[in-house]
């Protein structure tokens, strides 16, 4: 083992401190035949950064991520900050030739991802997105059992990303409710991406969409106690027609009480139907529609080393799969893209296309209307 890839994160918060795990841990999950070293990590002071550095096994820190992108001796760039710091970011580490992995959502607008994704194509160089629940081994076996044509044609998908995080209408505010720091799209950007992601990986391009918004609660208490304007939405529903003529729905909250994580989703077939709740992580759930009649029913399947990555973390079957071994496989995923200087879903081109869904969404609710894809 020769090779280096070294790399930087901008960031150490939650996404920043999940991704400092994988780069550590994955070569000791997977055979990636190249050396993966932390070598620089950026946040906004440099005590700070310094001390998270320290804790999270990084070589250098900084203060500036100007610096760590420009730095000879990182070559790959995470930006795990929140999402109106990733077009400067990551046009500065394209422009710099650097391979670039972005925390979902890609950009504020489908305009900005789409800069985003043309630099990229442009120079090059690898990019993903940071789309993790979708790489879990159940969704990924349900993903299959889809496009293996299992369940037939597909005729409905339904999707949810529920949480309860602002259930609580006394929970302070933070950047996630600001538009400047958030964008017009709350719970619909912060967790509805993720299951529109799912949506698109499994059923594929939607053609035209009518959506609703919410805002549950108009105010929230700021650090100084005065009552914060909620500026996006706190809940979101919408309807779908796929270019394949099948229907869809979505439903994204973060005021869903009781919901800690709530992405599922159920696709319905000619030939039967297929289900997966991140709840119940270990579980797929098939429906045949060819079963006697007396024995017709869900199965359920449990998740093991038949399926797919499972077997690299454990030889046996529902021991079970955490979050952090979801970003461990996207940390695989973008290492092989690097190495073989080739695509690797989901690319910045994936990550702008859910953002023209979350467009058209709020489009939708502008103006009242369905919104073809094609007019964003």
């Amino acid at each position: 083992m020769s090779r280096k890839i070294r790399i930087g994160v901008i960031g150490s918060g939650y996404m920043g401190k999940a991704h400092a795990i994988a780069y550590t841990a994955a070569a000791t999950v997977f055979d990636l035949d190249v050396e993966l070293v932390c070598e620089m990590l950026c946040t906004t002071t440099a005590e700070g950064a310094k001390a998270d550095a320290k804790r999270l096994g990084f070589r250098r820190s900084t203060d500036d991520w100007r610096v760590l992108i420009s730095d000879p001796d990182v070559d790959a760039i995470n930006i795990s900050t929140p999402p109106f710091t990733h077009l400067e970011m990551g046009l500065a580490a394209l422009d710099a030739g650097k391979p670039v992995f972005c925390e979902k959502p890609l950009a504020m607008s489908a305009a900005d991802a789409l800069s985003l994704t043309e630099r990229a194509e442009e120079t090059g160089v690898p990019t993903m997105v940071g789309y993790n629940y979708i790489k879990h081994p159940s969704a990924q076996l349900a993903t299959e059992i889809v496009h293996s044509g299992e369940i037939g044609e597909v005729l409905h998908f339904a999707g949810t990303h529920i949480e309860d995080y602002f259930h609580d209408a006394d929970a302070p505010a933070n950047w996630r409710v600001q538009q400047r720091t958030a964008s017009r799209a709350g719970a619909l950007s912060d967790v509805g991406t993720h299951i529109v992601n799912a949506m698109l990986r499994v059923a594929g391009p939607v053609e035209r969409l009518v959506a609703d918004t919410d805002i549950a609660y108009p105010t929230r208490p700021a650090n100084d106690g005065a009552a914060l304007t909620v500026e996006n939405d706190d809940q979101v529903q919408f309807m779908v027609r796929f270019e394949s003529g099948a229907m869809g729905s979505i439903h994204a909250s973060r005021v869903a009480a009781g919901k800690k994580m709530g992405y599922s989703f159920t696709v319905t077939g000619t030939k039967g139907s297929v289900a997966f709740d991140l709840e119940q992580p270990g579980e797929v759930h098939l429906f045949s529609a060819s079963d006697d009649a007396a024995r017709s029913g869900f199965k359920r399947i449990l998740t093991g080393p038949e399926h797919p990555d499972y077997m690299n973390f454990c030889l046996g079957a529902a021991h079970g799969f955490g979050y952090n071994d979801m970003i461990m496989i996207e940390a695989r995923d973008f290492v092989t893209a690097i190495v073989e200087q080739k695509p690797v879903w989901p690319t910045f081109r994936d990550g702008y296309d859910v953002d023209r869904i979350v467009d058209a969404v709020l489009r939708s609710k502008d103006e009242e209307r369905w919104v073809r894809i094609d007019e964003i």
